[in-house]
């Protein structure tokens, strides 16, 4: 089992407070790497209008998928996004 699949870590929503319109309570994100955010414990994490954007990392909590699963997660995240 892995929490990356190319670099694209996976995250849990836990709380949307403050940002209803952007980010669904309890689900599953694409996180991208930005080092930069991860100084000020932020992530960047692709939300509901299919942008990437900084949301406090105390929101999220890191999820494990099986190698599969992660793979078609994202490949149907990506073609959701693409048809938005």
């Amino acid at each position: 089992m892995i929490d990356q699949y190319n670099g694209n870590k996976l995250v849990l929503c836990v709380d949307n407070r403050g940002n209803e319109a952007s980010l669904e309570q309890w689900k599953v994100y694409q996180c991208i790497p930005d080092k930069e955010a991860e100084i000020h414990n932020e992530i960047r994490v692709i939300d509901e209008e299919g942008e990437d954007y900084v949301y406090p990392s105390d929101i999220f909590s890191p999820i494990v998928l099986e190698a599969q699963i992660a793979k078609m997660f994202l490949s149907q995240n990506r073609i959701h996004h693409q048809i938005v």
